[in-house]
């Protein structure tokens, strides 16, 4: 299993590994996860067991999961905040793509105002507006086409930011930024044409029945973790702003063509080595 890994993401870190995984097969599962199982399943992804365990450890840390012990045996809990993270962003994950937006030739104008020296809270917000679909147009000045505003003014709530103004705007056609450089638009579309490249090819093995549980399981959460970067990358524009022949629609489909013809197959590994380590 460890080539089929090292072929597909070597550089993948374990913990972003983990919290897919977590997200497609425990969610909505009471149980406690057996520490042994997610040590095996990261197995399958040539994660070694220390690295397994310095990523629970991790996630331990940032509050995503709760450790128990029952006898000799240590059990994870996925905590309310990774529930709400794993929801959060499977909604904005599988949804994304789904159709271009209606626009209605106003803009989401975000500005905000942290202290140079708060460097990781900058670089938490610029990572949460780009996700959200924002590019920036100067530092602490970001756009979109579409994106929902209450959704910014909960984030930078949460983040304890004060100084942020956020409105609906139309830029004028002398002040239009030139969006393909905004958003780099031919790397996006690279991007795209790569993800095709790679996925292809499990797809029409899919088609043929030629996929075993093990192999299902890797590429599922690997073609995942390949679309889940999507949202960040591809600020969905409007159709007016669009290159031609944009590749998004068919990535779209091989992503769902993988993901959801893969899930029976890799939910069977996952149980097999559920069992195993009981």
């Amino acid at each position: 299993m460890q080539s089929i890994a090292t072929g597909n993401n070597a550089r993948t870190r374990p913990q972003r590994l983990l919290v897919t995984i977590l997200g497609d097969y425990w969610r909505g599962r009471q149980e406690p996860i057996p520490s042994a199982t997610l040590v095996a399943v990261l197995g399958e992804f040539g994660v070694s067991s220390a690295g397994a365990r310095a990523a629970l450890s991790r996630l331990t840390s940032r509050q995503l999961l709760t450790r128990s012990r029952l006898g000799r045996r240590t059990y994870y809990h996925l905590t309310d905040r990774a529930l709400r993270q794993i929801d959060s962003g499977a909604t904005r994950i599988l949804s994304f793509g789904a159709a271009v937006p209606e626009w209605d030739g106003r803009w989401s104008v975000v500005a905000f105002s942290v202290s140079e020296s708060d460097r990781r809270l900058r670089h938490l917000m610029r990572n949460s507006l780009r996700f959200m679909g924002f590019a920036p147009l100067y530092d602490a000045l970001w756009i979109s086409p579409s994106a929902d505003l209450h959704s910014v003014a909960d984030l930078f709530c949460d983040l304890g930011v004060k100084r942020f103004t956020l409105l609906r705007a139309e830029i004028l056609p002398i002040a239009m930024p030139n969006l393909e450089v905004v958003w780099d638009l031919d790397s996006v579309r690279d991007s795209y044409q790569a993800f095709i490249e790679r996925f292809k090819p499990i797809c029409e093995r899919l088609a043929r029945g030629r996929v075993q549980p093990a192999e299902a399981l890797v590429h599922r959460t690997f073609v995942m973790d390949a679309w889940r970067a999507f949202p960040r990358q591809d600020p969905d524009l409007p159709h007016p702003f669009l290159p031609p022949d944009w590749p998004r629609a068919r990535s779209r489909q091989i992503f769902l063509d993988v993901y959801d013809g893969l899930g029976p197959l890799a939910r069977t590994r996952v149980n097999e080595l559920l069992a195993a380590s009981e």
